[in-house]
């Protein structure tokens, strides 16, 4: 089966009319994608529409943040009977409800992959005319969330980092949908790292973070919710410590951290005292946020999920006080994202990350976060060579969180982190990876009020989605 590019046209033009006015276009059936692309707003459309469809409740906002993929990351208590996220806390997909989930995920995210090769080709033939610094802002985004959202597919029903060589996932490049081969983990991350290093060429001659004469205030302003040149370096780091090449992780981080450093000045500066101790607290520490989705409607996440009324089975939180204290220095501006609420006479713990808060009227309001600049600093803890230079990297972090300085050693490193990645990612779904990628038989239990589970490591590779495999079942058929 193929999805033809005019499909493709529809799609991004009924994502873009579900934005604000601005973003606005007319849908139309007859509207052919060489009319969409016909000029520079067209491009600018269908690549919001793409920005737009990334806050899907079966992408980032939700499953693959807040929701399913933290349970996964044993967080929260889920043992109550019926509890609806109870099977993703047992690391258990087989059940139709978790089976629909992760089908769902991977049909979204390749049909937004799709979207992204549409603009790719687009680009490639640009007969609207765009000038070399918008085609170069227009292509590199689109080039860096198709390695993005291949990466995360990878991480999830991808095998092991130890065992790359197998068998992962289809890495699609073309706008036409079609039965493409399932390739090695290290071929995907080959291919990853070539979109990556083909929009980094791009976004240091026209990001607006260095080449601002074409673009707005909005544009400028807007950067943290666009793949920006920073956010797809710091990405790359990422996607180099996934393919265990330390040396290159440790080296990109620290680019990225030097970087950001533009005349003196930060341009992902560490949050505040005030900002993160005020009456209305930053508690996603906006201003270190490399990139994260703009999502209008993100109060939902705490009225579905951590709301202190939801019902037991339901909502999610951990599984004592203890596990809260155990966890964070007593002074951590974490520590103030929970909270307590007496719900008919129960006392409830309740976290407050995604909750609306009066009187704010900045865009922090809307933010998921999904690459932070204190990645970065972790990343050379885990990698540098030199402990000294970890430890460094490592305390600059945890001082800026408010938390004294730490001298872990080599041995201790990995458990040290373990901890900082729970504390920093929380709602943003990357604690599941990184036990995946340090492979962790022994990992906090969610359900309990202190201790550990054992983990099979198979549990860590989610199991290709049918959609997926009868697909190829029906080619194969068709072919014979």
């Amino acid at each position: 089966m193929k999805l033809i590019i005019r499909y493709l046209t529809a799609f991004l033009l009924l994502a873009c009319s579900a934005c604000e006015s601005w973003l606005n276009v007319t849908p139309s059936d007859r509207l052919s994608e060489d009319m969409l692309f016909e000029d520079r707003e067209g491009f600018i459309k269908a690549l919001n529409g793409v920005y737009i469809e990334l806050n899907a409740t079966q992408l980032y906002g939700k499953d693959m943040t807040a929701g399913a993929l933290d349970v996964m990351g044993q967080y929260y208590n889920v043992s109550a009977s019926s509890h609806v996220f109870g099977q993703y806390g047992k690391l258990i997909y087989t059940e139709n409800n978790e089976k629909t989930l992760f089908d769902n995920m991977w049909q979204k995210c390749y049909l937004v992959i799709a979207c992204c090769n549409t603009i790719i080709e687009k680009c490639d033939e640009n007969t609207a005319n765009l000038s070399p610094v918008w085609l170069g802002t227009i292509k590199g985004e689109a080039l860096a969330l198709r390695a993005m959202l291949h990466f995360d597919m990878l991480r999830l029903f991808g095998p092991l980092t130890s065992e790359l060589e197998k068998e992962s996932i289809p890495y699609q490049t073309s706008s036409i949908q079609e039965v493409t081969p399932i390739l090695s983990g290290k071929k995907v991350i080959e291919l990853i790292l070539d979109d990556l290093k083909a929009a980094l060429n791009l976004l240091k001659e026209s990001d607006p973070y260095f080449v601002s004469e074409e673009f707005s205030d909005t544009d400028i302003n807007y950067r943290q919710f666009r793949m920006n040149y920073f956010a797809t370096k710091a990405l790359m780091a990422r996607v180099y410590l996934w393919a265990g090449d330390k040396n290159n992780a440790c080296m990109t981080a620290k680019e990225v951290i030097a970087e950001g450093q533009q005349e003196g000045a930060e341009l992902f500066p560490f949050v505040t005292n005030e900002a993160a101790t005020s009456s209305n607290p930053d508690r996603i520490f906006f201003t270190e946020v490399l990139f994260g989705i703009y999502n209008s409607t993100r109060e939902k996440l705490h009225e579905e999920l951590f709301a202190p009324t939801l019902e037991s089975t339901s909502i999610l939180t951990l599984a004592s006080t203890a596990r809260r204290d155990e966890l964070y220095d007593e002074n951590d501006y974490r520590y103030q994202v929970w909270s307590t609420y007496n719900n008919n006479g129960t006392s409830v713990l309740y976290q407050r990350k995604y909750e609306k808060q009066d009187n704010v009227t900045d865009s922090r309001q809307y933010m998921i976060a999904l690459i932070r600049m204190s990645e970065m600093y972790l990343i050379v803890a885990e990698c540098s060579e030199n402990l000294d230079e970890a430890t460094s990297y490592l305390n600059i972090y945890r001082n800026a969180r408010n938390c004294f300085s730490i001298y872990p050693t080599r041995e201790n490193m990995i458990s040290t982190l373990a901890d900082e990645y729970k504390k920093e990612m929380l709602g943003e779904g990357q604690l599941f990876f990184f036990y995946k990628r340090q492979e962790m038989i022994n990992i906090p239990d969610g359900n309990l009020a202190s201790g550990t589970k054992n983990v099979e490591l198979s549990k860590y590779v989610i199991p290709l989605p049918e959609s997926e495999t009868d697909q190829r079942i029906n080619s194969m058929d068709i072919s014979k």
